[in-house]
């Protein structure tokens, strides 16, 4: 039998994380808190944010959008599992598939340039101090979130069109809980030296640009704290930095987690723990991260919840 055409295919088979009958209602409890933490929490950071005018500041301006970002890509996966495991159907149409990787690009690809953002914030903020107020104007900020938006919006629709162009010749399961880019593109059969060359140069214009953009900021950063006579001040400028490098750690090493072991491993489960971590748990971790490592936000968080109603 030749290659099937993805046109042809009208549904696909999500295997998830583990096919145990008896450990479906732990996968579905546990998933269903991280998902209530999840949104709750970036709910919640929102709502702190733009109820204090003390936050009204770039930097914060950033962390809220980011948190909408989360939210939206913990909802483009976890919903689905968790009606798969409550109704013990496992089928997601084909269309359903690609729809929900469109969106897992979309939210992907917006952390992942709202990190580079903050990460030039705080280069301002640090090595230009003087000229902040200026440089990260309103007009600027709102540019950069909207440039960030519609890269997303270019990222997701050329990763749809790549995967609307694959072939398939084996069975359509999928191992895994979502329709993963990673996990398509091992399934399909046409994967020529083509497709293989733009996967990798998407990879390197969308992943790569982002990640120097981060590493050239924080030289920067350090160059300039490395500047600061004493001890006490180099801690106190660099402090300001410790909850984005947090979360740029979680984020893309969770990330190059689910790429090694995709591209080095040969087993179909291998990418599931990391994807787990890379779509699931750091959405749910950066409201934490934010609010216990941020004094002025859990200030405003005292603040919101001892406001009389």
């Amino acid at each position: 039998m030749g290659p099937q055409n993805l046109t042809g295919v009208s549904e696909f088979l999500l295997l998830g994380l583990s096919e145990d009958p008896e450990l479906q209602p732990l996968l579905f409890g546990m998933f269903l808190s991280m998902y209530m933490v999840t949104v709750l929490g970036n709910l919640l950071i929102i709502l702190t944010i733009s109820s204090d005018t003390q936050l009204h500041t770039p930097m914060y301006f950033f962390i809220s959008i980011l948190s909408m970002s989360d939210i939206g890509l913990t909802s483009d996966t976890i919903p689905k599992m968790l009606m798969n495991i409550r109704t013990h159907h496992r089928i997601i149409s084909y269309a359903d598939c690609l729809t929900q990787l469109y969106f897992l690009t979309f939210f992907g690809s917006m952390d992942n340039l709202l990190l580079t953002v903050m990460a030039y914030d705080r280069f301002v903020a640090i090595c230009h101090p003087l000229h902040y107020p200026v440089i990260m104007n309103p007009y600027l900020c709102g540019l950069l979130v909207l440039v960030s938006f519609f890269l997303s919006i270019l990222e997701s629709q050329l990763h749809y069109l790549m995967m609307s162009l694959f072939t398939f010749c084996t069975k359509m399961e999928i191992p895994h809980f979502f329709c993963d880019p990673s996990q398509l593109f091992n399934l399909a059969c046409s994967k020529t030296t083509t497709k293989n060359i733009l996967a990798y140069l998407m990879g390197a214009i969308f992943g790569g640009i982002p990640v120097s953009g981060i590493l050239v900021s924080y030289i920067r950063i350090i160059s300039s704290i490395l500047k600061i006579p004493s001890s006490g001040g180099k801690y106190k400028t660099f402090s300001t930095c410790g909850s984005h490098l947090s979360v740029i750690s979680l984020f893309y090493g969770t990330g190059i987690g689910v790429y090694l072991s995709s591209a080095v491993s040969t087993s179909v489960k291998s990418g599931a723990v990391p994807s787990v971590m890379y779509s699931v748990v750091t959405p749910m971790l950066n409201p934490f991260i934010y609010s216990l490592r941020n004094k002025d936000i859990k200030r405003a968080l005292q603040r919101l919840i001892n406001r009389p109603a």
